[in-house]
């Protein structure tokens, strides 16, 4: 495989888990170790983890090494209020957009989070989380809107989906309140859609503050 693609795909990979905090905030990632995982050499690891650093999403410690970046109670509040004017303005055009096959994929993705909580996949269901709100990005169907999405990198911020599998009152509520959404747009209840939106988002928040 060529050097470029060998860096691309490593990128993607770990891009990916960090959107979905499979490593959480603060994690070295050591470039040997990457390279092994990957099946990739160290030169393409290091062009992956350059590339994520100039998204900001790591950074390079003070004595070298990389590491996921750690959210402040700041950065949690930002996200949230960017997650809520990206998300809820695609919801609205979503309204208008979605069709019976767009409603199953969406209720796909949620059984497939389902699916991944009760079979003790944690990994899975973050990215399931990640996957049921690019979804509805996607659903949009404005371009501009999703390369805007996808260039903020917004990382799922309510870490406890990462790093806590005790709690599993918070998957439960964030099946909840996915299905609730689904449900809403399905019975084209834009003002119900909204509000479950945003009190997800809102309860994420929360959740990364208490978690911090």
């Amino acid at each position: 495989m060529k050097e470029d693609s060998l860096s691309n795909k490593a990128y993607i990979e770990l891009r990916k888990k960090i959107l979905s905090n499979q490593l959480i905030s603060g994690t070295r990632l050591k470039e040997d170790e990457w390279a092994k995982k990957l099946d990739a050499n160290r030169i393409a690891i290091r062009e992956a983890l350059t590339r994520l650093m100039g998204e900001q999403l790591i950074v390079q410690g003070e004595k070298g090494g990389f590491f996921v970046k750690t959210l402040t109670v700041e950065d949690s509040h930002l996200i949230r209020e960017l997650r809520e004017i990206l998300e809820v303005g695609a919801l609205r055009l979503v309204m208008h957009k979605i069709d019976e096959k767009g409603i199953l994929e969406l209720e796909r993705i949620c059984d497939d989070f389902s699916s991944m909580v009760e079979r003790g996949y944690f990994g899975g269901a973050c990215e399931a989380d990640v996957k049921f709100h690019e979804t509805l990005i996607e659903y949009a169907g404005n371009d501009k809107l999703i390369d805007l999405y996808k260039a903020s990198n917004i990382p799922l911020f309510h870490q406890k989906l990462g790093k806590m599998q005790t709690h599993m009152d918070d998957y439960e509520l964030t099946d909840q309140e996915h299905r609730e959404i689904v449900s809403a747009i399905k019975e084209k209840n834009i003002h119900r859609a909204e509000e479950a939106l945003v009190k997800h988002l809102i309860r994420g928040e929360v959740a990364s503050i208490d978690l911090s």
